[in-house]
């Protein structure tokens, strides 16, 4: 009888002791990346009628890599890259389709390789969420387990990503399964940002506080840039010094997701001027003749299709944590000297920013403090530019500081266990063995 008892106790106290020992373990919250424009890698397969060079291929065995692919973006192929990722605008069904004879798709969805590596050779230039996934797996976290990637079609916006949307709802509640129901944190960059913030509006608070820690802005695109309005009118170079923007532009500008980065109304007064010339002015209560100045009037009616989801900036409705980097020079107007128009090529007015997006939309998240009980926290990382707030050592230093705040301090309970190990030796040198256990339970 007294073993039975002793055996009850010594059951009962051992399942306290484990739970504080598993109390002190570090509570490690899966992460989900959600990356911004240009941000994971695409597949194409080719079977085409027509070709824009005699060098480009017709067709294609399987998919092959065209994002990123360095091997692609020199000069005269460049030619066939373009005609194949580019998009075509649909204005009857307001929506854009790949050329005919070409298939785009997305890999690696769920997985990490595709969004810490645009480029599928692992070469330097193709890093992107490759730090902060090496920070992660430092703290113990384990890629395509606790850390999950989101790629998606980033050439297209809201409006056409609506099949992402659902699959990216139950990515996360797989991952809170599969990692013992806890919370996932999100962790987006640039366009990632108003991507996230719209799927987070199209969920319940009830979900949003159960599958969702918190949302980790690197570079947030809250409120667009002035360089979509660049890109229109001369395109971008991608940093590349082998590369003109002109080249790159008849691509860019058949993006919907160019159209989704224009400023935005909320960020942007209506009559601040964007482009500049001696003969008008274009801001955003008259885009729409910029539009027509560079003969590109599908663009116009992409932005009309995207606006809705840029005006819709409800707070997400959790924790959120922006970071952001400042003091590199961004476009914040297009100048155009006396004599030139809108088909030569503008000075560029520069502001504060990250090189890529403005200050006032890096901080749009500020704006949700006031009005949503979660907290809002964000922090600038001077002198770095748009890609390089993914590979700051101040960024990595704040996602690791909180982590480490998830995990319960060792110290506050090491004494409590010292003392639980010291009650249950002195509960076990006073258990008789079994044969006195016997004698003493017969004499009863």
């Amino acid at each position: 009888m007294f073993s039975s008892v002793v055996n009850r106790k010594f059951t009962y106290s051992f399942c306290i002791f484990l739970c504080i020992v598993k109390s002190v373990h570090p509570i490690l919250h899966p992460v989900v990346f959600i990356p911004g424009d240009g941000g994971n890698q695409l597949e194409a397969k080719l079977n085409k009628s027509n070709v824009v060079h005699y060098i480009c291929e017709k067709s294609t065995s399987d998919y092959f890599n065209i994002w990123l692919n360095m091997e692609l973006l020199v000069p005269i192929v460049i030619d066939c890259w373009i005609d194949n990722i580019k998009l075509i605008y649909d204005n009857a069904t307001r929506t854009t389709h790949n050329p005919p004879g070409v298939d785009i798709r997305v890999p690696g969805f769920g997985n990490s390789e595709t969004v810490e590596w645009i480029d599928p050779s692992h070469a330097t230039s193709g890093a992107y969420f490759k730090d902060v996934a090496n920070t992660l797996v430092s703290l113990g976290y384990v890629r395509n387990v606790s850390i999950k990637g989101a790629p998606y079609d980033f050439r297209k916006a809201p409006n056409e990503n609506q099949d992402y949307f659902v699959k990216l709802k139950k990515l996360i509640e797989d991952t809170y399964e599969e990692n013992n129901q806890t919370s996932v944190m999100l962790i987006v960059h640039s366009m990632g940002g108003p991507t996230s913030l719209y799927f987070l509006n199209l969920q319940s608070q009830s979900w949003k506080d159960k599958y969702v820690k918190n949302l980790i802005s690197l570079g947030g695109a809250w409120g667009g840039s002035v360089k979509a309005i660049k890109v229109y009118a001369m395109g971008d170079d991608l940093g590349s010094f082998v590369l003109r923007p002109s080249i790159m532009r008849p691509q860019q500008i058949s993006l919907p997701s160019t159209a989704f980065l224009l400023p935005s109304p909320l960020f942007w007064k209506p009559d601040e001027i964007l482009v500049q010339t001696d003969k008008k002015n274009f801001t955003l209560s008259n885009l729409e003749e910029f539009f027509k100045g560079i003969s590109f009037l599908d663009g116009w009616e992409m932005k009309k299709d995207t606006e809705k989801y840029q005006l819709d900036f409800k707070p997400p409705g959790v924790e959120v944590h922006c970071l952001y980097g400042t003091g590199i020079d961004t476009v914040e107007r297009l100048y155009y000297k006396k004599g030139t128009w809108l088909d030569g090529i503008p000075t560029l007015i520069y502001g504060d920013g990250d090189g890529t997006v403005n200050i006032r939309s890096l901080t749009g998240c500020q704006y949700w403090r006031a009005i949503q009980k979660q907290k809002v926290f964000y922090e600038a990382i001077p002198n770095t530019d748009h890609m390089g707030v993914l590979s700051s050592n101040l960024t990595q230093q704040y996602i690791t500081r909180l982590i480490q705040k998830n995990e319960v301090n060792l110290k506050e309970y090491s004494n409590d266990i010292f003392s639980f190990t010291q009650w249950l030796t002195k509960l076990f040198h006073h258990v008789p063995d079994n044969e006195q256990s016997t004698k003493e339970s017969q004499s009863i």
